[in-house]
């Protein structure tokens, strides 16, 4: 066993030499105990391939920081590690926006008219108008105070000087009567 620790040292100074048989006989040594060891985390070939690379590559990266003092695969499954707690965070955040984005979009959607519907309303506007008018002055003028001037029930009581009740009734009414007058024109 001394003899492997020995020929990992030997490539590591290698390595930081920048000798490219040295990494990829690093990589040969160790590809399968760290590949093993992502397999078993992620439970996915695709992520522990690339979580791999990823690993290998920082390291060989920041080789001259390497402690000789610990063992080369240590390190290199501490990198591996680090790097899939990485990606379950950043999936977590992805997962998040893409919930955001979902709940949002309900939110977001265009209630701008376009031409036709704006023609539309107008028409239908016009023949609002028309069936309002229709009504007796008494549930026609209450209809506009609340709807059209948008004044609370008790503005209209001082208006028209009525118990608020009695405002309640009358635009019961005016909204009942006008609701059978749309019915029967459609």
């Amino acid at each position: 066993m001394k003899s492997q620790e020995k020929r990992i040292a030997d490539l590591l100074d290698a390595a930081k030499q920048d000798d490219q048989h040295a990494y990829r006989e690093l990589l040969d040594l160790h590809w399968n105990e760290l590949y093993g060891f992502l397999i078993k985390r992620t439970e996915n070939e695709n992520d522990a391939e690339d979580l791999c690379l990823q690993a290998f590559s920082k390291a060989f990266d920041k080789i001259d920081s390497f402690n000789d003092d610990f063992l080369f695969s240590t390190w290199l499954i501490s990198i591996a590690k680090n790097l899939h707690v990485d990606l379950i965070r950043k999936e977590k955040i992805r997962l998040q926006k893409s919930a955001s984005v979902d709940n949002n979009t309900k939110d977001v959607i265009d209630e701008t008219l376009g031409p036709e519907d704006l023609l539309i309303r107008s028409q239908n506007l016009v023949q609002l108008l028309q069936q309002i008018r229709s009504l007796k002055p008494i549930y026609r003028d209450i209809i506009q105070m609340r709807f059209f001037q948008e004044l609370s029930h008790k503005e209209i009581a001082l208006q028209l000087d009525l118990s608020m009740s009695n405002v309640k009734v009358r635009l019961l009414r005016a909204k009942k009567l006008l609701s059978d007058i749309i019915n029967e024109n459609d």
